[in-house]
């Protein structure tokens, strides 16, 4: 029997927690170590701090350097931010101590378009340290790009392509609704989303996963975001929201190629959203409707994840995208 992979979880918000438990429910793996800045958690038992009720018998470091002073390690799942200035220096860190990365930074799932200059030196680090990173999770990573790119596989021409994701968030946890704007008032939102860190990261990414791999160029593209707001009042454990304030949002990303639209990608998200589903809809020869029902966002991006882990410490080193391993799946 092969040895089991030694995974670091490098940042211990929810979805790394969660990751984190994962990891150590699954067979051929084994959760060595943990990084999070948060001063709270530094120098606790992971078991504890990630929610498990048992204790792992090492602490949570501050700093990769010092969890690798203590254990070895094959691969580092990152969590922390979704945006390249941030967690950039992070993978970095990361490829140079030595270790693979599977990451849920939502622009690092495909940079190649939007972010070619970073992308183009982090691929040159890993190739440099000869390891592999990767950027995934369920969206961007799959609903909006890697699935409905595998069902081209049973088209003969493809004309059209629209995703639909709604996401009831009451059923999510409190930061996914308050990311969404649950509780702002509508200026409140408007200001917000004038920053640039309101909404869904990664409708950019998956369109240009999906256009690139299609052989399509895109010449423009362009994002529209508005809130849903309540008609009624709603609470969660988390938040309290009167009517005429935000339950959620609404975020449409539309791409052109020379000879119109094609691809148009719609993602809401919001308290008493209603049904959740993912709707796939490919114009070409055939027609296809594709729903899907009873996707959980966090369980997924957790699965996602760790799945994925087998498929990037063979990979060949660089930067690469989920269109570059085999499939990925439930082992």
């Amino acid at each position: 029997m092969a040895d089991p992979i030694r995974v670091v979880q490098y940042g211990l918000g929810p979805i790394g927690s969660a990751i984190a438990r994962h990891v150590v429910e699954r067979r051929g793996l084994t959760l060595v170590g943990a990084v999070d800045i948060d001063p709270q958690k530094v120098g606790r038992d992971a078991g504890e701090v990630i929610g498990l009720e048992r204790p792992l018998g090492f602490p949570i470091r501050a700093r990769l350097s010092e969890v690798l002073a203590e254990t070895s390690a094959d691969v580092a799942v990152h969590s922390t931010s979704s945006y390249f200035k941030l967690f950039k220096p992070q993978i970095t860190e990361i490829l140079e101590a030595g270790l693979d990365v599977v990451s849920t930074a939502e622009e690092l799932s495909f940079p190649w378009i939007a972010h070619p200059t970073e992308a183009e030196e982090i691929d040159a680090v890993a190739r440099r340290c000869g390891k592999t990173v990767l950027g995934t999770g369920v969206n961007p990573g799959f609903l909006m790009d890697t699935l409905p790119i595998t069902l081209t596989a049973i088209c003969q021409s493809v004309d059209h392509i629209a995703v639909t994701r709604v996401v009831d968030a009451s059923k999510r946890r409190g930061p996914f609704q308050l990311k969404i704007g649950a509780g702002m008032t509508p200026e409140a939102f408007q200001e917000k989303m004038a920053t640039g860190r309101m909404g869904h990261v990664g409708l950019r990414e998956s369109m240009d996963h999906i256009a690139d791999t299609l052989g399509r160029r895109l010449v423009h593209y362009e994002e529209h975001m508005e809130p849903v707001l309540a008609e009624h009042p709603i609470y969660t454990p988390y938040v309290e929201v009167k009517p005429g304030q935000v339950r959620g949002l609404k975020q449409i990303g539309r791409g052109y190629t020379e000879s119109g639209e094609f691809i148009v990608l719609t993602f809401i998200a919001a308290l008493e959203a209603g049904d959740e589903q993912d709707i796939i809809l490919i114009e070409g020869k055939p027609d296809l409707e594709v729903v899907l029902r009873g996707t959980n966002g966090d369980l997924a991006t957790v699965a996602m994840a760790v799945n994925v882990i087998p498929r990037v410490v063979t990979a060949p080193p660089g930067l690469v995208t989920m269109r570059d391993l085999p499939p990925v799946h439930y082992w």
